[in-house]
């Protein structure tokens, strides 16, 4: 059975790892008969967001523990994760892909991102291990792969901008579909860049988890 690593950013599309792009990636590998495990960073958010009003919390909470609510608590320090143990690798987006594992959100095309993320990330790209990035997560792959390196957040305009000044390749893609770059065994899917229903989400999302296993 193949075995997928995904690395979570929290838990709720505001602030942490966009809940419905999980539960679809988690399923779909299972579908696919495949098995995953879950990883994140043991760090405070950036900040906490109320989900009902969309305005800024005075609180502290920490990516693993807010994670392992969506994992059900099979979820480890991202610290532990070493990648010649799994076969292939899964980000969900949500703004804690550009908050809390990057700080793509505050500073787009001169972003870093956060040293362990970029560790994990960086080794499965040189074990020639694929790897599949949903949503807002894209973003980072120009840090993590190179100059050239293709991928999609859809068709924002700002977005595809920034992905380009940090060298990568970006291509437009719908909803329904995912980018495939071959050389470096890399995928990408818009998600909810451009859904509007959890189906339209797990068109590209299913399609890319199913050809995500089948190079693993």
């Amino acid at each position: 059975m193949k075995k997928i690593a995904v690395i979570l950013s929290g838990s709720g599309v505001f602030d942490g790892a966009e809940i419905h792009e999980s539960v679809l990636a988690l399923l779909a590998i299972e579908q696919e008969g495949a098995s995953w495990h879950c990883f994140a960073p043991n760090m405070d958010q950036h900040h906490v967001i109320n989900h009902l009003t969309g305005e800024e919390m005075a609180e502290t909470r920490n990516v693993l523990t807010e994670a392992a609510r969506i994992a059900r608590g099979q979820i480890d320090d991202l610290a532990s994760l070493d990648p010649s143990q799994y076969d292939a690798l899964l980000l969900p987006g949500g703004f804690g892909a550009a908050k809390n594992l990057s700080d793509f959100a505050f500073k787009g095309s001169e972003c870093t991102i956060h040293p362990e993320v970029k560790r994990v990330c960086q080794k499965f790209a040189e074990e020639e291990k694929p790897a599949g990035y949903l949503c807002i997560a894209p973003a980072m792959i120009p840090l993590i792969y190179g100059p050239g390196a293709k991928g999609t957040i859809g068709n924002d305009p700002d977005t595809a901008k920034a992905f380009t000044l940090m060298g990568g390749e970006h291509i437009k893609c719908p909803v329904s579909d995912y980018v495939l770059d071959q050389k470096r065994r890399l995928l990408t899917t818009p998600a909810y860049m451009l859904a509007g229903s959890i189906s339209e989400a797990a068109e590209g999302i299913n399609k890319l988890v199913k050809e995500l296993v089948k190079i693993a």
